[in-house]
């Protein structure tokens, strides 16, 4: 190498031109020779005797073969690294072939052999060639400078180089601990982690290498403390730097967390900094310590309160202000929790965090949220049962147990006798100061004297005065005491008294004497002996007692430990139901992944048997019907899990628990809980996961061959039937045994069950309209079968009962007649003429021969009632029968008839006619067809139910008369189904349903109307057209429950465009504030979904906001901005948004109150504004100007300010600073001089809102009046289209809607309006395009 080196020099600097194949060669032999030299070294090296000249030899040719390698090692890596950026567009086989191609040899290969050998030669002690053993920094950085270079390469992480990964961090491990290279290192790996994203993970498992099998922890202090020095404003603005040392710290703390621990302290200053990412590692780095360092209950004290720290940290970071931070705190909180690290006293404080970020604005934190309550449910240490009801027994049982043992405890200790002595030497001051008062003032003693009775001994009245020196009532203890000195002159103790002492001494003496008793002074007198007997008996008492006492108090700590397991249990429970009630309003967001989260919560929660869960598991029902996959198939699973899993021995006892769960779901369940529950057993059905023996269970309990209440027995037909939808032979080959069960005929009939019967039996008939490609025709019973037999009996007898299940039985008898029998109207014409007999038969009861003429017989009003409502229900089938059935078959003959006499065609027929001619030919004739269908359909239902028009108008045209509020609530109905047969009888009756919509006093009968009449503008929508501002009428109704079916009402027919939207809809955005949740929910649900139909709601605004802000018939002011909070939000294109500010600027001139200027400016403070909405506003400034005297107009428009500043860019700036400067001058100027100011632009504002009046006036809502007579049938619209410049040339005379609610006595038999207030004209719908802006 000394003598050729020139040669390998030139090699490495001409490498670009060279041939590969020399490249190849001159590898090979430089690897030969460094393997050679490093062979030969540690022979060399231990030779003593080796000249200057020979290692200084030995130490270049080291060097040179080391230079050599290395710069070899590089060309290759450069070049490799310049091919594959050129062959992004390669990949797999190809792109390893050319590599291969383009050198020869596969260089991935290649490097670790290289690297091992250069390894083996720095374990060599090399040293011993350098002068004074002190190796040169220059050549350590070109050993080492290689593996960094390496290292940058973006394939290095991939798997297939691991083996090159490892021979890195072996070589580099071995320059740490062998030649002091931890400072170069350090840099060098701070600066790659700034540099390269990808060598994050590769350092964090060399480092931990290095700190564990090479002993350098060291290394980890150092290059956290280089971390830690880091600027935290410098790492703000360096986010690619800032996210490698996050993933550098996070993993490493996942790898050698106890190694890290040390050094944590010196990260704490990333905390207060502004990259989030810096905050997410170190708070990951304590939970790691948490997790793997510090946790366990044998802790020492230190420990225990560094881990209190971290957790204390943690908790504080579920409040950052980065939604990312915290969402981290609520993924590391559910690890900890997993794992059971958290310590039991943080367990409601950490529950309690959970719950507060359920209402964060963030998704992702509201995700992670219920991902960590769930968390806490399945890994809480209290029971598998978390019910508070069942909870709360328990708790006050043991609580009240603990009061009663601590009372004990506190009485054995009052009663524990104290030392006589002590206590005597605690009264003795006080009692000293009393006695030398009473001697020195006896007379002081005669007010209270303390006589002794003549039968009282020495003995007693020695215990009166012990007694009151222990109550302190040291005055009368010594009265009594000097009387019983002279009372007891030779009884003990009163006769001992030394006549020496003073007076004070003697009685001391012998209160002293009294109080601690005469133990002392004869324990004296007693022999030695008698002590030590004594004193060894007291001791063994002792003795016994101790071991009692000890007993005790453990009993105690256990009974306190005990309620404090059950009260923390018990408030877990609790804030487990808190979220409960957060978490389920969240299962309609928006986003997928929250509801999927939330229904596995409430799954979670309904199996630690959580009642309140029950709520969640309905409420999740709806979201079958979800048009996302992932939810629909989540509420399956949940459904699934929930059971189609049940406990169990066999499968009879799962079978009789899952029918057992479902039935539960079926209490009070409303009608679309019964539709959604239906659906998801279809689907099992369908999918064969329900068991035979479920089927069987059903059957049983149906046919009572197994005991069970009536309850029950309804609830499994309601299952069968449910079931009948996936598989109709579940029912179908059952039938005759269903009829025998539910329709039999017993006495009193059973309506409920009947009921279920007949819904069962509908579920094996298909009931949609029969497509075209069907050839076969649908499935029809016979008219004699026993079921219609069956149905017409109990129908017809029934009527004449007034049992109110009557009324649904006999819905579900008729739908059931229309829907599988042939011929129904025929069976149906028999069960009205029957029913109508028996109500002639009781009307001719009720009026014998010899009653006055004169008298009106009365028919029972629940026999009308039945009447009435069973002639509606047939109306309303012989519709559908006819629109649907009848129809559908007419449709499938006709297409068979004419594919028949196709194929009959001759051939050459055929070739004639070319095949687009056939089809226009077809279509012609088909259309033809419909029509002809059509006009004999109507035809039938026209002529249909005649006889009972009169009846039914006579009810209902009198509501004085037939006040019964069932009864008016039937017939209406009754008149609503009438009206869907025909157009002629539907115009004719109109004015008579709005009337009874508008004037009805009843709730119930407005609800019934409001649903007819949306049905009616979907069947004859040119009919109801001019009523439509009577059906928005009823949104503002002061019936929640005629206000909801409202709203329904009107958000399928704007939806589905029956309805024209005008600005009539501000009545729905005034439900956005209704009293009740449900109501306001229907709204905001009507939005969103307005809001995807084109322009819709940009459109609207304008008009809502004149309608909302009138001074007539407008809301509040708060109200109001919650209102268009809401729909301004919906604002989400920036024209629209520029646009909406130049209408709402230039409102401001037409606006007419001070109350119109707030709401203008406060809509505008809500849009999204942007640089270009600014300068409409700035191009429109003379227009609000003068309104910014104003405060909170001027504050509207400062939040705009402060709005478009936070993401400004700086040449947007200047724009921000001018508006701002002019809001401020002309705020400060209306404030100095507002009168000049008034008079100066006082004038020129109030023409142009004079010359408005007209046009407010428009949109002035609808007022009520006092009587009928102001109610006024609107005029037709015209349907001849305008010009936008020409709308303000309305007539001034346009007719003004009025409502009124208040009917008078004297009209209540005559509700219907006048003749010459029906609308005359008509007007069809003209639909416009959705898409096209409203000018």
């Amino acid at each position: 190498m000394l003598e050729h080196f020139d040669t390998i020099y030139s090699i490495l600097h001409h490498f670009r031109s060279i041939d590969p194949g020399l490249k190849e060669d001159t590898l090979e032999f430089l690897i030969k020779v460094v393997s050679r030299h490093s062979q030969e070294l540690p022979t060399i090296l231990d030779d003593a005797a080796l000249s200057v000249s020979d290692r200084s030899a030995h130490l270049n040719a080291l060097k040179m073969n080391c230079y050599a390698l290395i710069r070899l090692l590089e060309s290759f890596e450069t070049m490799t690294s310049q091919t594959s950026l050129m062959d992004l567009d390669l990949s797999g086989k190809g792109r390893k072939a050319r590599a291969k191609s383009a050198h020869g040899f596969d260089w991935e290969e290649e490097r670790q052999p290289i690297l091992q050998l250069l390894t083996q030669l720095l374990q060599l002690d090399i040293r011993h060639l350098w002068n004074h053993s002190i190796i040169e920094e220059e050549f350590i950085s070109l050993v080492t400078g290689c593996c960094y270079r390496l290292l940058e390469n973006p394939t290095i992480s991939h798997q297939k180089n691991r083996p090159t990964r490892e021979a890195i961090t072996c070589l580099l491990g071995v320059a740490l601990t062998r030649y002091n290279h931890m400072l170069s290192a350090t840099v060098k790996i701070i600066q790659m982690l700034q540099h390269f994203e990808h060598l994050a993970s590769v350092l964090v498992a060399a480092v931990s290498l290095w700190a564990t099998d090479y002993g350098m922890k060291s290394i980890v202090g150092e290059i956290v403390r280089e971390i830690g020095q880091k600027c935290p404003q410098e790492l703000s603005r360096d986010p690619s730097g800032a996210k490698g040392f996050a993933t550098f710290l996070t993993e490493l703390a996942e790898r050698v967390p106890a190694i890290l621990m040390s050094s944590i302290c010196i990260l704490l200053d990333h905390l207060d900094g502004e990259n989030y990412m810096m905050r997410n590692a170190v708070l990951a780095a304590m939970a790691e310590m948490v997790l793997q360092v510090l946790n366990g209950d044998q802790l020492e004290a230190a420990a225990r309160d560094t881990r209190d720290q971290f957790l204390d940290t943690l908790q504080a970071h579920g409040h950052d202000v980065n939604s990312f931070v915290r969402s981290r705190v609520l993924q590391l909180f559910t690890r900890i929790v997993q794992q059971k690290a958290l310590p039991l006293t943080r367990f409601q404080a950490v529950v309690a965090l959970a719950v507060g970020r359920l209402a964060d604005k963030s998704v992702l934190v509201c995700k992670n949220a219920i991902q960590l309550l769930a968390s806490f449910l399945a890994n809480n240490p209290f029971s598998c049962k978390l019910s508070d009801t069942d909870l709360a027994g328990p708790l006050q049982k043991e609580t009240q147990k603990l009061q009663e043992m601590r009372a004990q405890r506190r009485a054995a200790a009052a009663s524990t006798v104290l030392d006589p002595e002590d206590e005597w030497e605690a009264m003795l001051p006080e009692l000293k100061a009393t006695l030398q008062q009473l001697l020195k003032l006896p007379q002081e003693g005669e007010g209270m004297p303390e006589e002794i009775a003549e039968t009282e001994t020495a003995k007693e009245v020695e215990s009166r005065i012990r007694q009151l020196l222990a109550k302190a009532s040291y005055r009368q203890a010594i009265i009594l005491a000097r009387e019983a000195i002279g009372h007891f002159q030779e009884s003990q103790p009163f006769c001992h008294m030394d006549p020496e002492d003073s007076e004070e001494t003697r009685f001391l003496t012998l209160l002293g004497t009294i109080f601690k008793g005469p133990e002392a002074p004869t324990q004296e007198k007693t022999p030695q002996g008698a002590v030590g007997n004594l004193g060894s008996g007291e001791t063994g008492c002792e003795d016994q007692s101790a071991p009692e006492k000890h007993r005790e108090d453990d009993e105690l700590v256990k009974q306190e430990m005990l309620v404090q397991y059950l009260q923390d249990a018990y408030s877990f429970s609790q804030k487990i139901t808190e979220a409960i009630g957060i978490i389920s309003k969240m299962m309609y967001e928006h986003t997928t992944t929250v509801v999927q989260e939330v229904i596995e919560f409430f799954v979670m929660v309904f199996q630690f048997g959580v009642p309140q869960a029950l709520f969640g598991v309905r409420r999740m029902l709806p979201l079958i019907w979800s048009k996302e996959p992932g939810v629909r198939e989540a509420v399956l699973n949940a459904y699934r899990q929930l059971y189609l899993k049940p406990k169990g021995d066999s499968a009879r006892a799962k079978a009789q628990t899952l029918i057992h769960n479902l039935s539960l779901l079926l209490v009070d369940a409303s009608v679309g809980t019964i539709q959604c529950l239906e659906e998801i057993l279809c689907e099992f059905v369908q999918k064969d996961e329900l068991k035979p023996a479920v089927t069987q269970v059903l059957w049983e309990r149906a046919t009572e061959k197994v005991p069970c209440s009536p309850l029950e027995r309804c609830s499994s037909v309601m299952l069968l039937g449910m079931m009948a939808r996936g598989k109709p032979e579940i029912v179908g080959s059952n039938l005759d045994t269903l009829v025998s069960i539910g329709l039999d005929e017993k006495f009193p009939p059973d309506y409920r069950l009947a009921q279920q019967v007949c819904h069962a039996i509908t579920n094996i008939s298909d009931r949609r309209k029969p497509s075209l490609g069907k050839r076969h025709p649908p499935f029809r019973l016979p008219q004699e079968h026993c079921l219609f037999e069956r149905l017409r009996e109990m129908v017809t007898k029934g009527i004449v009962h007034p049992d109110p299940l009557w009324i649904p039985f006999k819905e579900a008898a008729v739908t059931l007649i229309y829907q599988l029998a042939e011929g129904p109207e025929a069976i149906c014409a028999q069960m009205l003429q029957g029913c109508a007999k028996q109500a002639l038969e009781k009307l001719e009861e009720k009026s014998p021969p010899q009653e006055a003429p004169k008298d009106t017989p009365m028919l029972p009003t629940f026999l009308l009632m039945n009447l009435l409502s069973l002639a509606g229900d047939v109306a309303l089938q012989q519709l559908v029968h006819l629109e649907q059935a009848v129809s559908g078959e007419l449709c499938r003959r006709r297409v068979l008839q004419e594919e028949q006499e196709h194929k009959a065609k001759d051939p050459k027929e055929k070739d004639a006619s070319s095949e687009a001619t056939m089809e226009e030919e077809m279509g012609l004739v088909g259309a033809t067809a419909d029509d002809t269908e059509a006009e004999l359909i109507r035809g039938i239902c026209k002529q249909t139910l005649a006889a009972f028009v009169p009846l039914l108008l006579k009810v209902c045209n009198n509501p004085g008369l037939y006040s019964n509020p069932e009864l008016c609530a039937a017939a209406s109905l009754a008149l609503g189904k009438f009206c869907m047969i025909s157009a002629t009888f539907c115009d004719s009756q109109l004015r008579l349903l709005f009337t009874m919509l508008e004037k009805s006093s009843l709730p119930i009968v407005r609800s019934n109307l409001m649903i007819a009449t949306g049905d009616l503008a979907i069947r004859f929508p040119n009919l109801v057209d001019p009523w439509t501002p009577h059906l928005y009428a009823r949104l503002r109704d002061p019936a929640q429950q005629v206000r909801k079916t409202a709203g329904l009402v009107m958000t399928h027919l704007i939806l589905k465009d029956m309805v024209k939207v005008k600005g009539q809809v501000s009545e729905m955005a005034v439900l956005l504030i209704d009293p009740a949740p449900q109501i306001a929910a229907l709204a905001k649900n009507f939005f969103n979904e307005l809001s995807h139909k084109g322009n819709a709601i940009y459109n609207l605004l304008p008009d809502i906001i004149s309608r909302l802000s009138a001074p007539e018939g407008g809301v509040e002011e708060e109200p109001f901005h919650t209102i268009m909070k809401q729909l301004l939000s919906y604002i989400t294109k920036d024209k629209q948004t520029e646009s909406l500010v130049e209408k709402l600027c230039q409102r401001f001139r037409t606006a007419r109150t001070e109350r119109q200027y707030r709401d203008l400016a406060y809509c505008v403070s809500q849009l999204p504004l942007t640089e270009r909405g600014l300068r409409k506003m700035l191009d429109n400034f003379d227009c609000f100007g003068d309104k910014l005297s104003d405060e909170s107009i001027f504050s509207a428009f400062l939040s705009v300010v402060g709005k478009l500043r936070r993401g400004a860019k700086p040449e947007g700036k200047a724009v921000i600073d001018e508006f701002e400067q002019k809001l401020r001058a002309c705020h400060t100027r209306g404030l100095d001089a507002i009168e000049e100011f008034e008079m100066g632009q006082g004038g020129s504002q109030r023409a142009p809102s004079a010359k408005k009046l007209p046009a407010v006036s428009r949109h002035r809502h609808l007022a009520s009046a006092a009587s009928d007579d102001d109610f006024v049938t609107p005029e037709p619209r015209r349907t001849t289209r305008r010009h936008p410049n020409t709308q303000q040339q309305v007539s001034k005379k346009k007719l003004r809607i009025v409502f009124s609610s208040d009917e008078s006595s004297e009209e209540e038999l005559s509700a219907e309006m006048m003749e010459d207030e029906t609308p005359k004209k008509t007007t069809p719908i003209r639909r416009a395009s959705a898409h096209r802006q409203r000018s």
